[in-house]
């Protein structure tokens, strides 16, 4: 995880939508991608509905970022970075 990435996770309940919607604007795709899936991990693992609702919506602006990016792609590129075999292999 990049320090952006620490940064905006660390209490990433506090940090307001449009702070974290810019702070998206200036990662890399790579960065991005690796944000939504731990997004993604956290919204499986959560069992707070109140931090539920924050992933939630943490994953509804990086949805839109990705999107924005790559328009019309509906988040293919995230996809198929996820599935690339690199990051597949154990480390």
């Amino acid at each position: 995880m990049t320090y952006r990435q620490e940064i905006l996770m660390r209490d990433f309940a506090t940090v307001p939508e449009r702070e974290f919607a810019s702070a998206l604007e200036t990662m890399t795709d790579e960065e991005l991608f690796e944000l939504m899936a731990d997004l993604e991990r956290r919204s499986e693992a959560s069992k707070q509905a109140s931090s539920e609702n924050e992933v939630f919506a943490k994953i509804v602006l990086t949805e839109r970022a990705i999107e924005k990016r790559f328009p019309g792609q509906m988040l293919v590129p995230y996809k198929d970075w996820k599935n690339r075999p690199d990051r597949l292999a154990p480390r």
